[in-house]
Protein backbone atom coordinates (compact mmCIF):
# COMPACT_ATOMS: atom_id res chain seq x y z
CA UNK A 1 0.00 0.00 0.00
CA UNK A 2 1.31 3.61 -1.17
CA UNK A 3 2.30 6.05 1.86
CA UNK A 4 -0.06 8.55 1.03
CA UNK A 5 -3.18 6.10 0.39
CA UNK A 6 -1.61 4.65 4.10
CA UNK A 7 -1.97 8.40 5.69
CA UNK A 8 -5.27 9.06 4.27
CA UNK A 9 -6.69 5.65 5.74
CA UNK A 10 -5.33 6.47 9.06
CA UNK A 11 -6.68 9.92 8.71
CA UNK A 12 -9.75 8.40 7.64
CA UNK A 13 -10.03 6.22 10.73
CA UNK A 14 -9.36 8.90 13.46
CA UNK A 15 -12.03 10.70 11.75
CA UNK A 16 -14.96 8.09 12.29
CA UNK A 17 -13.93 7.51 15.42
CA UNK A 18 -14.32 10.71 16.74
CA UNK A 19 -17.63 11.27 14.19
CA UNK A 20 -19.06 8.29 15.98
CA UNK A 21 -17.97 9.59 19.33
CA UNK A 22 -19.81 12.72 18.94
CA UNK A 23 -22.73 11.10 17.39
CA UNK A 24 -22.70 8.55 20.28
CA UNK A 25 -22.69 11.65 23.29
CA UNK A 26 -25.54 13.65 21.42
CA UNK A 27 -27.43 10.47 20.94
CA UNK A 28 -27.01 9.83 25.10
CA UNK A 29 -27.03 13.29 26.46
CA UNK A 30 -23.19 12.19 28.19
CA UNK A 31 -22.21 15.71 29.78
CA UNK A 32 -18.82 14.52 27.95
CA UNK A 33 -17.46 16.62 24.65
CA UNK A 34 -17.66 14.50 21.63
CA UNK A 35 -13.80 14.72 21.35
CA UNK A 36 -12.58 13.35 24.67
CA UNK A 37 -14.96 10.06 24.19
CA UNK A 38 -13.17 9.71 20.84
CA UNK A 39 -9.95 9.99 22.71
CA UNK A 40 -11.29 7.75 25.64
CA UNK A 41 -12.79 5.02 22.62
CA UNK A 42 -9.58 5.45 20.61
CA UNK A 43 -8.07 4.45 23.83
CA UNK A 44 -10.05 1.77 24.41
CA UNK A 45 -9.69 0.08 21.11
CA UNK A 46 -5.95 0.45 21.30
CA UNK A 47 -5.59 -1.00 24.93
CA UNK A 48 -7.84 -4.19 23.41
CA UNK A 49 -5.50 -4.34 20.92
CA UNK A 50 -8.84 -4.22 17.94
CA UNK A 51 -6.99 -1.08 16.60
CA UNK A 52 -3.45 -1.39 16.12
CA UNK A 53 -0.75 1.35 16.91
CA UNK A 54 0.73 1.20 12.90
CA UNK A 55 -3.20 1.66 11.75
CA UNK A 56 -2.87 5.35 13.40
CA UNK A 57 0.82 6.10 14.51
CA UNK A 58 1.93 8.30 10.94
CA UNK A 59 -1.57 10.22 10.83
CA UNK A 60 -1.66 10.72 15.31
CA UNK A 61 2.29 11.45 14.55
CA UNK A 62 1.68 14.36 11.85
CA UNK A 63 -1.39 15.67 13.75
CA UNK A 64 0.59 16.11 16.95
CA UNK A 65 3.30 17.74 15.22
CA UNK A 66 1.15 20.22 13.97
CA UNK A 67 -0.82 20.22 17.02
CA UNK A 68 0.49 24.71 17.26
CA UNK A 69 -1.88 25.22 14.04
CA UNK A 70 -5.02 24.49 15.33
CA UNK A 71 -4.40 27.35 18.09
CA UNK A 72 -4.13 29.86 15.68
CA UNK A 73 -7.63 30.46 15.22
CA UNK A 74 -8.18 30.64 18.86
CA UNK A 75 -5.33 32.72 19.34
CA UNK A 76 -6.73 35.31 17.15
CA UNK A 77 -10.48 35.29 18.46
CA UNK A 78 -9.28 35.44 21.40
CA UNK A 79 -7.77 39.06 20.75
CA UNK A 80 -11.24 40.26 20.87
CA UNK A 81 -11.92 39.60 23.79
CA UNK A 82 -8.89 41.71 25.21
CA UNK A 83 -12.02 43.94 27.52
CA UNK A 84 -13.10 40.27 29.51
CA UNK A 85 -9.18 39.33 30.49
CA UNK A 86 -8.63 43.16 31.73
CA UNK A 87 -11.72 43.23 33.37
CA UNK A 88 -11.96 39.89 35.46
CA UNK A 89 -7.49 39.77 35.52
CA UNK A 90 -7.64 38.46 39.00
CA UNK A 91 -10.16 35.65 39.07
CA UNK A 92 -9.53 34.13 35.91
CA UNK A 93 -5.15 34.45 37.41
CA UNK A 94 -6.65 32.93 40.61
CA UNK A 95 -8.62 30.14 38.26
CA UNK A 96 -5.12 29.46 36.27
CA UNK A 97 -3.23 28.95 39.48
CA UNK A 98 -5.49 27.11 40.79
CA UNK A 99 -6.65 24.64 37.94
CA UNK A 100 -2.46 24.12 37.75
CA UNK A 101 -1.14 23.97 41.31
CA UNK A 102 -4.40 21.81 42.58
CA UNK A 103 -3.94 18.30 39.68
CA UNK A 104 -0.08 18.57 40.76
CA UNK A 105 -0.63 18.49 44.44
CA UNK A 106 -3.42 15.57 43.88
CA UNK A 107 -1.54 13.60 41.93
CA UNK A 108 1.58 14.15 44.00
CA UNK A 109 -0.44 12.76 47.18
CA UNK A 110 -1.60 9.79 45.22
CA UNK A 111 1.66 8.84 44.24
CA UNK A 112 3.12 9.19 47.37
CA UNK A 113 0.11 7.29 48.92
CA UNK A 114 0.88 4.79 46.21
CA UNK A 115 4.07 4.08 47.13
CA UNK A 116 3.77 3.90 50.60
CA UNK A 117 4.94 7.49 51.78
CA UNK A 118 3.13 10.15 53.84
CA UNK A 119 2.59 13.73 52.55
Amino acid sequence: MSRPLKFCLQVLLLWVICRASNAFVDATGLPVPGNVAGVIVLFGLLTLGIVKLEHVQDAADFLLRHLVFFFIPISVGLMNWGHVFREHALTLTAAILVSTVLPFWAVGSIIQRIHGKSS
